[in-house]
């Protein structure tokens, strides 16, 4: 034979090093402290010097070593076949095949005259994949995206690439220091386990945005119009500190839309760059940009080729006039108030292409909209998908068009609005248009996406104004997937208790018609402070059932109207404020002993409310109106009118600014009968009350009128200087709000948007001025208890009461161990006698003066409940009224 034979070609893993160069492999964790076997990089010998022979014969192949995998198999990825003649070359490119199929960590040929011996080393299989360190990904994130997988045959160059596809998941994440250092546990039957060893590194920042070429506006101007902000302490809630190249291209986007809006038309971003720091911890970015000059308007115009689109009347209608500053985002909306203009004719399609003329010399941009002719569409489908729950006519029946009907995109956008106003699906629901079956055809889809509408909550929590409070209710805003709505809520608080049970059906027999009931008993405690000791001043249990009706007039003005038959029983604490059989007017004044008895209301009442806001549940524009009034007296014992008007206006401000301006006021008219002369007409317990949480910056029924009783003062004094001293400490008073027949109040309120971090969060922050006043009670008589002063000794005797027998007399004076009188007053009472200090009743607060405060608040919904705090001040009050700066409110809605 040639000199060929004999020969041994080996590619030892020494090849399979070379592949998985640059990675941690070869870390002290191989094999659990056994050190990986060295190897050379695969050779073929030298051939001899003489002249060998051009091919030999292959007489046999054999395969040696493998475990796992046919020698047959292993053949099939060779070019070698018995009977072939072969050479070295041919031998060289078996190796390479071999190697190529990654199952060998160790492979050599042997050549004993023909006589191959294949002999190999299979990798190893994996038994398992480990992640170590993995905090901010979770696994479950990571483990798509990964390749190995138990069983599977192990080859670095897999793993190489799994360490590339975790790398890139944590840049997606802005962690660009996270590094991943594979490594491999050897196991018995040629096992392994490879671990994922993850240091996942800090977020990195953007440190620091630089711009460069920009001389009509600031860098603060410019980075004020960027979703891209900078780390600081006032971005620390900001999710949009981390670098993300998405939002980098979208920042140049929103740069390039600013300069466009401020008329320079010629702007362009030349370069805009992002370099990470040596510590990969932070970027630093920097914008190259050139502004160009800044253009005007020139000739405006609009030509049509839709019959009932005269480009004379639609010119007068552009927003945009010659020499008015350049404004490509007023460009836009005029497009995109041609294309609703154009709706409202049925075109569904209308072609709108803006033609610019620019002029450089003059700096004028001339602007004609080209309205081009399409077909007139009408509704040829209504598809409604994505409802599992929720029955196809409930969103149906909100659709202001119909399958046959001329389009009409204003219809389109009113339906939009009420579907999203249902709260049974996703927010900012949009219909999607699709082109029919011809061209003057079109199909209405609508995608939905269910939400959950059952509340099961079971709640507890402490307010600033109840103090502890436990809540359980159930509620279904889509129960059975009609939109019905059924509800059953048990409250508990120090202030209030309440059970009620609640069902309204929005579309009685599938007619626009909504019914609804409820029965429901309260109990209401009001309360004072006497120093720090709250007294419950009288409790009011009121039991009863309401039935309303509704039906809308026109698409947004609607008719209400309902019936209530209410059981009240206001009572007094006998042991404290009875004297005898009766109601004491010393102790609990006249206007609480008026108040006291059974009594049942019979209310017959109605609503007409307005309402085109965009949104019911959250608004973004649009006002509601409503006028309201409700007769008692239709039976009962209660007789009076009660009349309110309530409005508000929601206004997008731009930026997810968002201003709501609301007012309210109401009067309750009295008839039937005469008021006692020492009582106002319309009891205590019907009045308007004024105060937090309506009011912010006021306490709890804090506003309007109200009897405060001046305690433990000496009346005999001239000077009496008790009303600015006492005052300042009102829980040292008994502090009583009578409410009155008359009220308004008003608001404006911003919502502040966060970033999205903070919204994530569910924190929603607002600045708000509140003004109200309360007024309109007849003047309650007072009460004065001056105790008597002796002329003769000129020491003051306080008076004693029998509550058994009414009857009263003098105190006399304490008597010392010496038998002798002690103290500057009279104070011993006898036995079964307590004693009443002075006092005088005071009346404040009946006036229409508004009151007014200002203040910021956050809504949270935080994970142990609905959250809601406020911090506010009084700009104005009146004498008498009780401030509150501070207050807050966990476990219940707000």
């Amino acid at each position: 034979m040639n000199s060929v034979a004999s020969q041994t070609f080996s590619a030892r893993t020494r090849l399979a090093a070379l592949l998985m160069a640059g990675t941690m492999l070869a870390s002290p964790a191989f094999a659990q402290g056994v050190q990986p076997p060295v190897v050379a990089a695969p050779t073929v010998p030298v051939p001899a010097a003489e002249a060998a022979p051009a091919a030999a014969t292959i007489r046999s192949i054999t395969v040696t070593g493998n475990q796992r995998l046919e020698g047959q198999t292993i053949l099939s990825y060779l070019r070698l076949r018995v009977g072939q003649e072969y050479n070295r070359a041919m031998l060289d490119q078996a190796l390479k095949d071999l190697a190529a199929t990654e199952l060998f960590k160790d492979f050599q040929i042997s050549d004993d005259d023909g006589a191959l011996t294949i002999q190999v080393a299979e990798n190893p299989v994996i038994n398992r994949v480990i992640l170590e360190g993995n905090k901010r990904l979770k696994e479950d994130k990571i483990r798509p995206e990964i390749k190995l997988a138990p069983r599977q045959i192990f080859t670095r160059s897999k793993v190489r690439a799994d360490v590339a596809r975790i790398i890139e998941l944590y840049k997606r994440q802005g962690r660009f220091a996270a590094t991943v250092e594979p490594k491999m546990v050897s196991l018995d039957q040629n096992r392994v386990d490879v671990v994922f060893e993850i240091n996942e590194g800090p977020k990195s920042k953007v440190r620091q945005i630089n711009i460069i070429g920009n001389e009509k506006f600031s860098d603060g101007d410019l980075k004020d119009e960027m979703a891209t902000k900078e780390s600081g302490l006032l971005t620390i809630l900001s999710s949009n500190t981390s670098y993300d190249p998405d939002r980098l291209a979208y920042d140049q986007q929103k740069l390039r839309l600013f300069y466009l809006t401020n008329g320079y038309a010629d702007f362009r971003v030349i370069s805009a760059v992002a370099e990470l720091t040596s510590n990969k911890q932070d970027f630093i970015i920097t914008y190259v940009v050139e502004e160009g000059e800044r253009y005007k308007f020139g000739k405006v115009g609009v030509e049509s080729e839709l019959r009932d689109f005269r480009p004379e009347t639609l010119k007068t209608l552009l927003p945009m006039k010659e020499g008015d500053w350049y404004d490509a985002k007023q460009v836009e909306d005029t497009v995109e108030s041609l294309s609703e203009t154009a709706g409202l004719f049925g075109y569904a399609f209308a072609d709108i292409n803006p033609e610019f003329r620019r002029d450089p010399e003059t700096r004028t941009m001339a602007i004609t909209f080209n309205v081009a002719e399409s077909p007139r569409t009408y509704v040829e489908r209504i598809d409604v998908n994505g409802n599992t729950l929720t029955q196809d006519k409930v969103v149906r029946r909100e659709f202001r068009l119909n399958e046959g009907d001329a389009f009409n995109s204003f219809a389109v956008k009113r339906t939009e609005n009420r579907i999203n106003s249902l709260g049974y699906f996703q927010e900012n629901l949009e219909i999607e248009r699709k082109e029919g079956s011809a061209p003057d055809r079109i199909i209405l889809e609508t995608n939905v996406e269910e939400k959950p509408t059952g509340e099961l909550s079971l709640s507890a929590g402490f307010s600033s104004i109840e103090n502890f409070l436990l809540q359980a209710s159930v509620r279904q805003r889509n129960f059975r997937g009609l939109g019905q709505q059924l509800q059953a809520s048990v409250n508990y608080s120090s202030y209030s208790k309440s059970v009620e049970l609640g069902f309204t059906e929005p579309y009685l027999f599938d007619r626009n018609i909504s019914i609804g009931g409820s029965i429901y008993r309260r109990d209401l405690n009001s309360f004072n402070f006497i120093n720090n000791d709250r007294r419950t001043t009288f409790q009011q249990v009121t039991t009863g059932a309401q039935v309303t009706v509704g039906v809308p007039l026109t698409e947004y003005l609607s008719a209400f109207g309902r019936y209530s038959l209410n059981f009240d029983d206001v009572t007094l604490d006998r042991s404290l404020y009875y004297f005898g059989d009766q109601c004491d007017p010393l102790i609990a004044g006249r206007y609480l002993c008026d108040a006291i008895g059974n009594r049942t209301t019979s209310l017959l009442g109605f609503t007409l409310a307005y309402d085109d806001r965009d949104n019911r549940i959250r608004p973004t524009r649009g006002q509601a109106l409503s006028i309201s009034q409700d007769f008692a007296g239709l039976g009962g014992s209660v007789k009076y009118v009660r009349t309110r008007l309530t409005g508000s206006k929601h206004f997008n401000l731009g930026s997810r600014f968002i201003l709501n301006v609301s007012a309210e006021g109401g009067y309750i008219y009295p008839f039937g009968g005469r008021p006692t002369p020492t009582s106002d007409k319309v009891r205590l317990t019907d009045r308007f009350q004024l105060g937090e949480p309506q009011m912010r910056g006021f306490d709890i029924r804090g506003i309007g009128p109200r009897v405060i009783r001046f305690s433990n003062v000496d009346l005999t004094d001239p000077a009496n200087p008790i009303l600015d001293a006492s005052l300042a400490s009102r829980r040292n008073l008994i502090d009583d709000a009578l409410g009155g027949r008359a009220y308004y109040q008003g608001r404006l309120e911003v919502d502040i948007p966060l970033g999205t971090g903070a919204k994530e969060l569910g924190l929603r922050p607002s600045v708000f001025l509140d003004v109200g006043s309360v007024f309109s009670v007849k003047r309650p008589t007072l009460t004065t208890l001056a105790n008597f002063k002796d002329p003769l000794d000129n020491l003051t005797k306080n008076l004693c009461r029998n509550a058994t027998t009414g009857t009263q007399q003098f105190a006399t004076r304490p008597v010392g161990e010496d038998g002798l009188p002690v103290g500057a007053q009279y104070t011993a009472c006898p036995e079964g006698f307590s004693s009443l200090s002075p006092f005088e009743e005071r009346f404040y607060g009946d006036t229409w003066m508004p009151r007014v405060s200002i203040g910021a608040g956050v809504n949270w919904n935080s994970p142990f409940g609905p959250f809601r705090i406020d911090f506010a001040y009084a700009l104005r009050k009146e004498e008498g009224d009780d401030t509150k700066r501070f207050s807050f409110n966990v476990g219940t809605q707000f």
